[in-house]
């Protein structure tokens, strides 16, 4: 294998769990000396236009054959079965979740997003998730064989325990981008009936990526008399991001899904307690000792959560020191970059 040429569409620098994961990867590999570099694909992805497959076409065809093509599945998941086809024996597919579990599809959007990227996967030489569910989900729902998955988990930098607020109002902090999937208005809707309480919510994210949920949300928090006390952070940089965390008293994460769920780690490894729900692998990603689980889109058992866990401060403590204790063994980014490394090694054409 001369290198590894990570494809990823779209601009690497948006913050998101998915490109932190790719930046990360080839930040550890430079450090370990892997030759590796990025591929940027068009940002169209995953509803490429005919131009954007074109120009992907043309970026992968004038790679080196003898370098091992690790793609994105926010591409690869949504390329034509003719252009995975036609790179079958180099590819190595990067799963975070499958395409058609994200939310705010039409039923026939997510069937042609499942189609399509059950015929992409089988051309694949061999698939990284990025958890087990994931792992799980591409074996039952996509007849990726057992064999071919290996698991590459995010990892997470060691971090300083969060002090707290140390005000009467209780500090939520919820982290991820303004998208239909990650549930903020089920969040939303659980706090209105809990006005009462002494709480403030930071909601930290990229608030372009669905403008119309971002709309959505400054609409829904006008018209429940909250605007004083949820504040729509948008993207912090990484002090400010650290700064939030450090002042937090409870972290809450209302996804309807996630592949991995990257910034209950991050919480984890601030010593927080957590409030989050058990879509997909968040369900797993937080032990049960640190975080309060609901299921997820349930508004009244979100807000029974949130009332449990403002209403004690003994419970928070109790969770938060669990979260400090699992904090010592999460994974770190070196063993997922060489994980997913070795997973490239030995598919070299």
């Amino acid at each position: 294998m001369s290198e590894i040429v990570f494809a990823i569409p779209g601009d690497l620098s948006l913050p998101t769990g998915g490109y932190g994961y790719g930046r990360r990867l080839l930040a550890e590999w430079r450090e370990m000396g892997v030759a590796a570099r990025h591929l940027q694909l068009p940002g169209g992805f995953p509803n490429p236009s005919e131009t954007d497959l074109a120009e992907t076409g043309r970026a992968i065809l004038s790679q080196p054959y003898d370098g091992v093509l690790l793609i994105d599945g926010l591409a690869y998941g949504a390329f034509p079965e003719s252009i995975a086809a036609g790179l079958a024996g180099r590819v190595v597919a990067l799963v975070h979740h499958p395409l058609a579990l994200e939310t705010g599809l039409s039923p026939e959007q997510a069937a042609e997003f499942a189609r399509r990227e059950a015929a992409a996967l089988r051309h694949a030489t061999a698939v990284v998730a990025s958890s087990k569910t994931t792992k799980r989900l591409l074996v039952a729902d996509f007849a990726v064989p057992a064999d071919r998955i290996t698991v590459a988990e995010p990892g997470v930098d060691p971090a300083e325990r969060a002090g707290g607020s140390d005000s009467e109002a209780i500090e939520l902090l919820a982290v991820g981008s303004l998208v239909p999937r990650k549930g903020y208005d089920v969040l939303i809707a659980a706090l209105e009936r809990l006005a009462d309480k002494p709480w403030r919510l930071t909601i930290v994210g990229a608030d372009e990526r669905a403008p119309a949920t971002t709309a959505a949300l400054k609409a829904q928090i006008a018209a429940t008399g909250l605007s004083d006390r949820i504040r729509l952070a948008g993207v912090l940089d990484q002090d400010e991001l650290d700064a939030a965390y450090a002042k937090a008293d409870l972290f809450v994460m209302p996804s309807l899904f996630e592949g991995y769920g990257m910034v209950l780690t991050e919480a984890l490894a601030r010593g927080l307690p957590i409030l989050c729900t058990t879509g997909g692998a968040a369900a797993e990603t937080a032990p049960d000792e640190a975080a309060l689980k609901v299921p997820p889109g349930d508004a009244a058992a979100l807000r029974a959560g949130l009332a449990c866990l403002l209403d004690d401060a003994h419970e928070r403590r109790r969770r938060a020191d669990a979260a400090w204790q699992a904090a010592g063994a999460l994974p770190r980014w070196r063993e997922a970059a060489t994980i997913v490394a070795e997973v490239c090694a030995r598919v070299s054409p």
